[in-house]
């Protein structure tokens, strides 16, 4: 199977329409097998998969290390996108602060064109908005990196639709990256429509909602110790009870067409495009082979319209926020 392809923005880069997220394969969702990871970069490439997103959070910097070989070696294949703003500190690993400073971003951008061991980076993202500093200036600040050829285009991540056209106004953005999931359709709000009406793509992360969506656990206690998802208040408690028993009309319209609940999943995000009218590009994160098999077979599977009515009212009965912490996304903003 070769994915069909789309165009990120007015004048981005061509890529599959089902991109991979990388982050897992170095932090936060439990122990890797190192090997299998990196074995699932090279069949995403042979399956279609051609934007692949890290970012220089995700193991503090190891997991731009991890995949810098594989870019490497398919540099004329692999559209490959990474983000700066989240700074963490050695001695606190539960700190996350947020730096959009023009002298921040062009010392971020050099620290990760060294860890992934290439001259430019196709799709360079600000990762989180740090209302303090003026869009202008950080904006403005990403554009001399276009014009220096260290970055061809530019994205952004967890903005509004008033913040994404203000940006667009000083320089062409080409992907917005947020979350978006049967589970998840706060953007909807004001971002997709920005999106659609200025000609941005949508890259849409966590579209399985964490994992949550395709079953593979129903509550937090379930997880490993080093899983970042148990600070997560939609999969604890009450908030989880509640929020299991909401996908079961996933389940039932997968096995009602012999499909798995990612897939349904997946092929829901995907039909937005047609919805909203705009490019639609999910990364679903995977670290296995057969994951990924199974999420770039949805990339075509479509949803009829008595199935996504089924699916349509489930976002607004979720219960807890996405994160622990909410001022680290748009949502406060909107």
């Amino acid at each position: 199977m070769t994915l069909p392809t789309a165009v990120l923005g007015t004048n981005g880069p061509t890529v599959g329409v089902q991109g991979l997220g990388c982050m897992g394969m170095s932090e936060f969702y439990g122990p890797t097998d190192t090997a299998e990871a990196l074995a699932t970069l090279d069949a995403a490439l042979e399956a279609g998969v051609t934007l692949f997103d890290t970012a220089d959070i995700y193991g503090s910097g190891h997991n731009e290390e991890l995949i810098g070989p594989f870019v490497r070696a398919n540099r004329d294949r692999v559209v490959l996108a990474t983000k700066f703003a989240i700074e963490r500190k050695a001695d606190d690993p539960s700190y996350r602060g947020v730096r959009n400073d023009p002298a921040y971003i062009h010392a971020a951008v050099d620290a990760s064109l060294r860890r992934l061991g290439v001259d430019v980076i196709d799709l360079y993202y600000m990762h989180r908005r740090d209302p303090q500093v003026p869009l202008a200036e950080s904006v403005g600040a990403m554009g001399e990196l276009v014009a220096a050829g260290k970055v061809r285009h530019l994205g952004l991540s967890e903005v509004t639709g008033e913040e994404l056209r203000e940006a667009h106004a000083v320089h062409p953005i080409a992907a917005l990256q947020s979350e978006w999931s049967i589970f998840s359709r706060d953007v909807e709000n004001t971002a997709v429509p920005a999106a659609a009406e200025l000609g941005v793509a949508f890259v849409p992360y966590s579209p399985l909602g964490r994992g949550f969506l395709t079953g593979s656990f129903a509550a937090a206690e379930t997880l490993s110790a080093d899983d970042y998802r148990r600070a997560h208040p939609q999969f604890s408690g009450a908030n989880a009870a509640g929020n299991a028993a909401l996908v079961a009309p996933i389940k039932e319209i997968a096995e009602a067409r012999g499909v798995t609940a990612a897939q349904v999943a997946l092929a829901w995000v995907q039909q937005r495009a047609e919805v909203h009218g705009l490019t639609v590009v999910p990364i679903p994160g995977t670290r296995k082979r057969s994951r990924l098999a199974e999420n770039t077979a949805a990339a075509t599977l479509r949803l009829s319209a008595e199935e996504l009515a089924v699916l349509e009212p489930i976002a607004g009965k979720v219960a807890g926020n996405r994160y622990a912490d909410m001022t680290f996304t748009s949502a406060g903003r909107e």
